[in-house]
């Protein structure tokens, strides 16, 4: 437990309303969508930089542990308190936009702006914030940064990590960083803000953002492709790529989320269906955008595709999305307890990768519903279960292991845009090697030697 002389001092630097350490704030910040729960000693509400830090500053003197936390959203655990220690809580007073800049075509944010409410102020000056995470309507951008958040554009747009420019950031001891700058060329010094995107706040507490914008696209055009296997669909995905199309996005349902939403929605899904894909491509130019949804209704037709919708309005459009946004919550049906990876694979490993997931499911008798962002080769992974049953649970979390094995012999990846955390720490060794890992820690011990900042995560 926090020390009174230790709360006294925090209350003193952010004052006596900015810091608590009652029941309710210690618990209201001890869970995420994980749903598991540590309990903070205390609970932070930095006004402004300055806060920020003189709270490490004295937190690293004195080896107490900080997290830093936006809206909490993340499924990995990454924004608990699993040593206690304090959270440190950016939402209610570092959530401003600080500037969006027409000529260089850049916005500098604070963390804990809204992604979904930067979306909405840069589309109303005619420029795009591509990156657009499940989570955007309440998920922050110092969240995403520090996750290196994906979304369904990914495919086209890249993730997180594309569009961040220069970061200012304490360091565990207070120290305040500049890393990048707001030039569309920067090669002068170590990559600092790489490697400070992803790192998932274990390494410093990012305190502003500057982020690149790109011109809104004209006209988006969007479309579904029905399919008699999710192999079938597989290879249409990566062979309309190979043709030359690179859509906004390109998402997917098998099977059993396909029966899924139906139960849920009655939407009228074609339950026999073995996989849906959903398609949209953007542009300037109509005959561009024509080319590129012919070419892919060429290619899905000839890899098997049954039947092939555009849509022709707003409402067709928000028809063929309802499926894939209404997806995970549907999942219900299978099971009380979800166990949610977000794996990724190259592209042309999906028809494998999908095939093996399914195998695993019957050896251990599990559903297994998988849909997501075939476009950039993440999957998400549902291992439906019960954590009343010991003896499912058990076979459940052995299934998830081989699934995460079978990821990383295919060249794929633990996480394409959820992050590590403490959920999948355990399995770190299985995609890096031991080599690796001292790496990593000799990082996390340069820039943190009292290892005050977001401990016990990312199995360092």
């Amino acid at each position: 437990m926090l020390s009174t002389n230790h709360f006294d001092a925090f209350s003193k630097i952010v004052g006596a309303d900015n810091c608590y350490a009652d029941q309710a704030h210690r618990q209201a910040y001890s869970y995420d969508a994980t749903r598991q729960s540590f309990l903070p000693d205390a609970v932070i509400f930095p006004r402004d930089e300055n806060d920020v830090r003189a709270v490490l500053s004295y937190a690293n003197q004195h080896k107490i542990p900080i997290v830093a936390r936006g809206a909490g959203s993340g499924f990995t655990g990454g924004s608990l308190s699993v040593e206690g220690g304090a959270i440190l809580a950016l939402e209610k007073y570092m959530n401003k936009i600080l500037e969006i800049d027409l000529e260089n075509m850049i916005a500098r944010v604070q963390p804990a702006v809204i992604n979904k409410d930067l979306q909405n102020a840069v589309e109303a000056e005619g420029l795009f914030y591509p990156p657009d995470p499940a989570s955007q309507d309440y998920s922050t951008i110092g969240g995403n940064v520090s996750e290196n958040a994906g979304g369904m554009r990914a495919a086209k747009y890249g993730i997180t990590k594309n569009f961040v420019l220069a970061l200012r950031a304490v360091l565990p001891n207070g120290e305040l960083i500049r890393a990048g700058k707001k030039t569309i060329k920067d090669v002068a010094g170590y990559n600092i803000v790489g490697l400070l995107t992803a790192s998932e706040g274990t390494l410093a507490v990012i305190t502003e953002i500057t982020l690149k914008l790109l011109p809104k696209p004209r006209m988006t055009l969007t479309a579904m492709g029905i399919f008699p296997s999710v192999s079938a669909a597989m290879n249409a995905t990566y062979r309309s790529f190979v043709n030359g199309v690179t859509p906004v996005a390109m998402e997917f349902l098998d099977n059993l989320t396909i029966r899924a939403v139906e139960n849920a929605y009655k939407k009228g899904l074609p339950t026999d269906a073995g996989a849906l894909l959903i398609v949209e491509v953007d542009g300037n130019i109509e005959a561009d955008i024509k080319w590129q949804i012919e070419t892919i209704e060429k290619v899905f037709k000839e890899n098997g595709c049954a039947a092939f919708f555009i849509a022709q309005n707003d409402m067709e459009r928000d028809a063929i999305w309802f499926a894939r946004r209404n997806a995970s919550q549907s999942l219900k049906v299978y099971g009380p307890t979800k166990l949610n990876e977000d794996i990724t694979v190259p592209r042309s490993a999906l028809p494998e990768l999908l095939s093996r997931i399914e195998a695993i499911g019957k050896k251990y008798d599990h559903q297994i519903p998988c849909f997501g962002h075939t476009g950039d080769g993440n999957v998400h992974v549902n291992v439906m279960t019960n954590r009343q049953d010991a003896v499912r649970y058990h076979n459940a979390e052995k299934a998830i292991r081989e699934i995460f094995e079978t990821a990383i012999e295919l060249e794929g990846t633990l996480s394409g845009e959820h992050g590590i955390g403490v959920s999948k720490a355990p399995f770190m060794q299985l995609a890096f090697s031991p080599s690796e890992m001292n790496l990593f820690r000799t990082i996390k011990n340069a820039l943190d030697p009292n290892n005050i900042l977001n401990p016990s995560k990312m199995g360092l």
